[in-house]
């Protein structure tokens, strides 16, 4: 009986670390989502293709990267206050034409959360 407490107590604690780490995403996971992304955007260098280059997105304004023409509705976001963090990746990776209405991205989105929390974790490698 005096052995069940910390046991418990231990699981417990084991079961929230691991938790913790499920929420931050796999970003070996991320890595194979990004090559659905890798057609059009390239994120371990600062050179855009079709889309612009993901290098540093994490706190950037959106519709902002140098060098890229970016459609009018995206500047617009980015002037209304869009930047990309977890909370804006996330919305838009779902649903991209919802976030940003008039968006020439022609990507239909990310259905998995899971995927997205791997895709976000492997982004943000490329953000620090």
């Amino acid at each position: 009986m005096l052995y069940r407490v910390p046991l418990t107590a231990a699981a417990f604690a084991l079961l929230c670390a691991s938790g913790a780490s499920a929420q931050e995403g796999d970003v070996a996971a991320g890595g194979t989502v990004f090559k659905k992304c890798a057609l059009c955007h390239i994120a371990d260098s600062d050179k855009n293709k079709v889309g612009p280059s993901l290098n540093h997105v994490f706190g950037r304004t959106a519709g902002t990267h140098p060098d890229f023409k970016y459609s009018n509705a995206m500047v617009d976001a980015g002037k209304n206050g869009l930047v990309w963090d977890d909370t804006t990746l996330r919305d838009y990776l779902h649903d991209p034409k919802a976030k940003v209405k008039g968006t020439k991205m022609a990507f239909a989105g990310l259905k998995e959360d899971t995927d997205i929390t791997n895709l976000i974790a492997y982004l943000k490698q490329y953000s620090q």
